[in-house]
């Protein structure tokens, strides 16, 4: 109810008037069922640009550090946000994400697992989203978003007038046999494909 409100009354109409929203691919989130979003990732600004342009409402895995924060750590967890501890095998938060999913729920990733200055080509992909989208069998949904880099770029303080983008691609059949990293890979390139 609360990630609903909040998004409604505040995240949506913010994005649509302060940075001038624009929305492509709604139609590539599935209605109804358990499935995974996954995201370039250039700014803080991006869980927010994607949970307005989500027709769904997405559950976001954050790192654990920032539920420590006073305040932010209850607003995020209040938003359907859950922790996990980068650079290593959390398994904590990969059964949280699977038992999120299977209940129908959204689930939004962010292959690269931290903020890129740009969408690089050699920044390999977290094995973890191979591994969720091999288990998990559900559709996958690349998306990327752009302009939330100039809006809010790295060491920067304020937030910035920009334009920002999300463009939601078409559904990756994951074949479940193959190597956890080579879905990553897959899955990472869908998401380079809407930058072009």
């Amino acid at each position: 109810m609360f990630y609903r409100l909040a998004r409604d009354l505040l995240v949506i109409p913010f994005f649509k008037v302060y940075f001038r929203m624009k929305v492509k691919g709604e139609e590539n989130i599935p209605k109804s069922g358990g499935f995974i979003v996954a995201c370039n990732h250039v700014s803080y600004l991006d869980p927010l640009a994607l949970g307005a342009a989500s027709p769904r409402d997405l559950n976001f895995m954050a790192r654990d550090s920032l539920f420590r924060v006073p305040v932010f750590g209850r607003l995020i967890a209040a938003v359907d946000a859950f922790p996990v501890k980068r650079d290593s095998a959390d398994k904590s938060a990969l059964k949280e994400a699977i038992r999120r999913v299977r209940r129908g729920l959204g689930l939004a990733l962010f292959p690269e697992g931290t903020r890129q200055d740009s969408l690089e080509t050699n920044v390999r992909p977290q094995a973890g989203i191979g591994f969720l989208a091999a288990k998990l069998a559900v559709p996958v949904v690349p998306a990327f978003i752009s302009g939330t880099e100039k809006a809010l770029p790295k060491r920067a303080k304020f937030i910035r007038k920009a334009q920002v983008s999300v463009s939601f691609g078409k559904q990756i059949s994951i074949e479940g046999r193959m190597p956890y990293e080579d879905i990553a890979m897959r899955i990472m390139d869908d998401i380079r494909h809407l930058a072009c």
